[in-house]
């Protein structure tokens, strides 16, 4: 999950033109913010972003491939590789990240998962020292 500073600093400077970015280094790779939403990661080299109902259908038609952290054949996450000339072209990159952003905007707002209700704690068990 490495990625170079040369790689980052130009990414982080072509999406910086159109908004204002932050980043974070998280697992190896980068996770980049706009707007305290994380919409977008650097892993060896690429960047993905973040995808749903509403954008993915515009990667798949450029046929980019989603974010597989853990290689070839395992569940992928919901980012999507970005077309290389997208990140270039100053008139359409600020439509991509839009989408990007509003989608992590919903993720961030769902509510979490309802937990599981904990067991009750177990009791103590008093020993020949407790007195008993």
């Amino acid at each position: 999950m490495a990625v170079r500073d040369s790689y980052r600093e130009y990414v982080l400077e072509q999406l910086g033109r159109v908004r204002p970015v932050t980043w974070r280094k998280m697992f190896g790779g980068v996770g980049v913010y706009a707007d305290d939403r994380f919409f977008a990661l650097l892993d060896n080299d690429t960047l993905y972003f973040k995808t749903g109902d509403t954008n993915r259908a515009d990667f798949e038609a450029r046929r980019m491939p989603p974010f597989r952290p853990f290689g070839p054949g395992t569940k992928p996450m919901d980012y999507h590789e970005l077309p290389g000339d997208v990140l270039e072209n100053v008139a359409e990159l600020p439509e991509w990240i839009a989408k990007a952003v509003a989608v992590a905007s919903v993720a961030k707002t769902r509510k979490p998962a309802a937990k599981r209700p904990q067991a009750a704690p177990k009791r103590a068990r008093k020993t020949k020292r407790d007195g008993s």
